[in-house]
């Protein structure tokens, strides 16, 4: 890697590793850059502002998060309705993490970008269309590898469950415990029975 891409990608990461601790305004630019160790006309070479950075980060996040999804939801070795369950274990799994950067961005931001940034407010929209979309994917396949019994809609049965987790999320935040998560688990499993 080139070393002004390096600079860019180590303010990115430790940027995102901040706002996931502290929320976008939680985390000031001295802070960034200190934590970051880079001077702030590099900051300002590759971002002219902090909501561009605050774009970046979100477009590197759903990037990845995207690319970790397809994968996780393509695996080979098991069936389409295990696959499916399989990414909210995780996702439960990571909330509840002691580790705010294995959290997701688009639970911990939504919220607090809405009013902020109409950019960055449609960054995480794009970005959740593009986990519902794999997440029917899957459904879809579930229904034609015989593992789920059949939807009626499942786009709008990937959007109802997605919106439910981002409100269990939110509730399993406020609350300091899972129950939230488990319940939406066991709701989960009853919205894609087996065939």
């Amino acid at each position: 890697m080139e070393p002004q891409k390096d600079t860019r990608s180590l303010i990115l990461s430790t940027g995102r590793r901040l706002t996931a601790k502290r929320g976008y305004t939680g985390v000031g630019l001295s802070d960034l850059l200190k934590e970051a160790g880079v001077p702030k006309g590099s900051f300002y070479h590759y971002f002219p502002s902090k909501e561009a950075y605050g774009c970046a980060v979100l477009d590197d996040f759903i990037q990845e998060y995207n690319a970790r999804l397809g994968s996780s939801l393509r695996q080979p070795e098991m069936d389409a309705r295990t696959r499916f369950l399989a990414y909210f274990e995780d996702w439960h799994r990571n909330q509840v993490s002691p580790n705010p950067e294995d959290r997701c961005l688009v639970v911990r931001l939504s919220a607090e970008v809405a009013d902020l940034s109409p950019t960055m407010s449609r960054i995480l929209q794009q970005g959740v269309i593009g986990i519902v979309e794999h997440l029917a994917n899957t459904l879809e396949e579930g229904v034609a590898d015989g593992t789920i019994g059949p939807l009626g809609d499942p786009s709008a049965m990937a959007e109802t469950i997605y919106h439910m987790w981002l409100g269990a999320s939110l509730v399993a935040s406020l609350s300091h415990d899972d129950a939230s998560l488990k319940s939406a688990m066991r709701a989960t499993q009853e919205l894609i029975p087996r065939l």
